[in-house]
């Protein structure tokens, strides 16, 4: 039996109140859903704890993650049902995509330049949670 692989784009957002390492830890459990089940992982990032446009479950931010993947749509699937089950995962994204982008994601290149703007500023204030 022959299986067809296909290039996904992964995007999950993990509740607010797990730490980075519990974060960046689904990331490897997911990932190792997808090469149990045939598929392979290119790449992936830790965008970090970021605020929402809206309130999910009670949560005003959440860890965001990315994916990339090259896996037969079965892998795909069961790995999106098991992030459907899993109490820490918020909400999931997932596409299909003719080739991948090389390099990192352009939220981690927009991170890089802000921080590179920021360098000399000084000190931010405090931002105001409300």
């Amino acid at each position: 039996m022959v299986m067809n692989m296909a290039l996904y784009e992964h995007v999950f957002i993990a509740r607010q109140d797990i730490s980075n390492a519990q974060a960046e830890g689904l990331i490897e459990h997911f990932s190792q859903v997808l090469k149990d089940n045939g598929g392979d992982v290119a790449s992936f990032e830790y965008w970090g704890l970021r605020s929402m446009a809206f309130k999910i479950n009670k949560n005003r931010k959440g860890h965001y993650a990315f994916l990339r993947s090259d896996a037969p749509s079965a892998a795909v699937a069961e790995m999106e049902r098991l992030m459907r089950l899993h109490d820490d995962v918020m909400r999931v994204m997932t596409i299909k995509v003719d080739e991948h982008e090389e390099g990192e994601s352009t939220i981690i290149r927009a991170k890089a330049a802000r921080d590179e703007r920021n360098r000399g500023r000084g000190p931010r204030p405090p931002r105001r949670e409300d």
